[in-house]
């Protein structure tokens, strides 16, 4: 994100909101990240997204009752940020390419291994939770 950005510094005009967005962005996915890592550590099953067939247990309550993937919106949230700290329009495709880059070669995978494990309880868990949002 940075090399697209170019070397031109953000306009002052507009800093505070882009701090607020930054801060806020920040946060937020802060917040996310730990509170899906604690729900994933009381079930007692694993956080590695290489090895879905190795979770014990689907966690779907805490931040997994809003998203399927806490930690990869999380994630996203950083580049937000990152790119909001840029303030360059190249930059903005950053999170773009990720949630496309993300989705197709990781969420896919790890869902398929999901359902193939935990059957008619994951495809619930899906039709009632979103996968980013």
């Amino acid at each position: 994100m940075w090399l697209v950005s170019g070397t031109a510094s953000p306009p002052d005009s507009g800093a505070r909101v882009r701090e607020v967005v930054v801060t806020l962005a920040l946060e937020l996915s802060a917040a996310l990240a730990i509170a899906a890592f604690v729900g994933l550590r009381r079930a007692g099953t694993t956080f590695n997204p290489l090895k879905p067939e190795r979770a014990t247990k689907l966690v779907t309550t805490g931040v997994y009752a809003i998203s399927r993937n806490p930690i990869y919106l999380s994630l996203l949230l950083l580049l937000v940020a990152y790119a909001a700290r840029l303030w360059a329009l190249p930059a903005a495709a950053g999170p773009a390419v990720f949630v496309a880059y993300v989705t197709r070669f990781q969420i896919v995978p790890e869902e398929r291994a999901l359902e193939a494990k935990f059957g008619v309880a994951f495809t619930d868990y899906k039709r009632r939770v979103r996968q980013w949002i």
